[in-house]
């Protein structure tokens, strides 16, 4: 039992709780997928499915207003019914993407401060974005060979020609040949994890 007035640590206390999702990113979450399930049933509905609980889901869309699912304008009120929920939705999605992007940025700018050679492995880390197969080679040269070779015709405008002329009397700036000894010159008091190839 800790003494009184002893200060307890809290450093793994800090660090599960900033790891573990908000409350409110939890709540927009859920709001997010009822409103996917409440579009869901709508458009269900307006395709013609008539089964009891997309009725009842339906009615209770159109709860509070004077909208009659027998009226003859009830596909136009589906529509903008369904759109209401699809702006929520994107709002929501806004939210936590400006959330996300936020945090990324002020954990990216902690660990700099903290700890560089991290941060630069963290960013260099190969980032897998499939489980599939690997694309054939052979298919992929063939693909964009058949691509380029489309005959294009491109619309070439009077203003590029004002351009060129314009463009005629600058001097061509001196090809820059960069030398191995160069590049080794401009790493030299880089730190190794720095250095390419480390």
């Amino acid at each position: 039992m800790a003494r009184q007035g002893a200060k307890v640590s809290t450093a793994g206390r800090a660090t599960g709780h900033s790891s573990a999702i908000p409350a409110w990113r939890r709540r927009i979450e859920e709001r997010i997928a009822k409103a996917r399930a409440l579009i869901g049933r709508l458009i269900c509905f307006r395709s013609g499915n008539n089964r009891p609980r997309i009725v009842r889901t339906v009615r209770m869309a159109f709860a509070g207003t004077n909208v009659s699912l027998s009226q003859p304008d009830i596909t136009q009120k589906l529509t903008e019914r369904i759109d209401d929920p699809k702006q929520r939705i994107a709002a929501w999605g806004k939210r936590i993407r400006r959330y996300t992007e936020r945090s990324t940025r002020f954990n990216q700018n902690r660990l700099f401060q903290s700890d560089q050679k991290r941060l630069y492995e963290s960013l260099e880390r190969p980032m897998v974005s499939g489980t599939g197969p690997a694309p054939n080679q052979a298919d992929t040269v063939a693909f964009w060979r058949g691509l380029w070779s489309e005959p294009v015709n491109h619309s070439e405008g009077p203003w590029t020609e004002v351009v060129a002329s314009q463009c005629a009397g600058i001097t061509p700036m001196d090809p820059v040949i960069i030398t191995p000894d160069d590049v080794a010159e401009a790493v030299r008091r880089a730190p190794n994890w720095k250095k390419s190839g480390a």
